[in-house]
């Protein structure tokens, strides 16, 4: 499998999103999962192998760059501008920001659910560190 293939254009929060207004300290797009950094206090892709990088707190709801305005839904339904599969769970890619499904969970990685799809295109985001390392 892979990652869930994001259109950028096509992300919306749902009517009962919690979102969080910050800064980007990367280069972000819309649907990409992210998290605040300690040290900036700014933005950045979670990677689910990627030293100091496995965490998130949200995803992205517009592209900004480093020192732009940057929202982020950290709870409630979400319409990921991707394919899913209702009834999935989706989880932190190793690749930088992205949603892969349960089949890509491998050997290596930080296990960091990010939710479960109501249907094709709206997930329900329950961001979640299950503290286990595959």
């Amino acid at each position: 499998m892979a990652d869930v293939s994001i259109t950028a254009s096509n992300v919306k929060q749902g009517s009962n999103a919690i979102v969080r207004d910050g800064i980007a300290g990367a280069t972000v797009t819309a649907g990409q999962a992210v998290h605040k950094s300690a040290t900036t206090g700014k933005y950045i892709l979670s990677d689910a192998d990627g030293s100091g990088l496995k965490q998130v707190d949200g995803i992205a709801l517009n592209g900004a760059s480093d020192g732009q305005p940057l929202k982020v839904q950290t709870g409630g339904d979400l319409t990921a501008g991707g394919a899913l599969v209702a009834g999935s769970t989706y989880y932190l890619s190793t690749t930088p920001g992205g949603i892969c499904p349960a089949a890509d969970l491998a050997a290596g990685r930080e296990v960091i659910l990010i939710g479960i799809a109501k249907s094709a295109t709206v997930m329900m985001l329950r961001i979640t560190d299950t503290d286990v390392t595959l």
